[in-house]
């Protein structure tokens, strides 16, 4: 389900209550495909629930350039949120989610696989608050900037 900030900090609370562990992922999700389904049954599977954080139009706009988002923050979110496996969506403004990991300190922090543990951005963030990260999915063949050029010369 797609949260506020607030609501989130709630359920997370609710959940480690209950007892559960909690994992997280994030990214921009603009179109999906394949690759983001894989890697967020990978983050799936490392803990009870899994926490994404989808980049909102700005920060995407920031990070991909122009013509980026091709589908709103909040359609993007809804999307990530109907796959199975994905407890909570919430979007976020910043560049990188070190405040949200500070804030919800998920057990374990997921990453694609166009990372090493070593060159996640964020690792020291989760290692000072004694979470682990995690590289997860398949290898990266898949990209929505490769996506929209096939659709825009209509190539298979």
């Amino acid at each position: 389900m797609v949260v506020t900030e607030a609501q989130l900090i709630d359920a997370v609370a609710r959940e480690r209550a209950a007892g559960r562990s909690i994992a997280f992922a994030n990214g921009c999700f603009d179109l999906l495909h394949v690759g983001h389904v894989r890697y967020l049954q990978g983050a799936a599977a490392e803990a009870d629930r899994l926490v994404v954080a989808v980049n909102d139009d700005a920060s995407v706009g920031g990070l991909k350039g122009p013509g980026r988002p091709v589908q709103s923050g909040p359609d993007r979110a809804e999307l990530v949120a109907a796959l199975r496996g994905v407890d909570y969506v919430v979007l976020f403004s910043e560049p990188d989610v070190s405040r949200l990991l500070t804030l919800l300190r998920p057990d374990v922090h997921c990453k694609g696989t166009d990372y090493t543990v070593e060159t996640v951005p964020e690792r020291a963030i989760v290692q000072a608050y004694g979470g682990r990260t995690a590289i997860v999915g398949d290898a990266k063949q898949h990209n929505t900037r490769e996506l929209i050029a096939r659709i825009a010369h209509g190539t298979e």
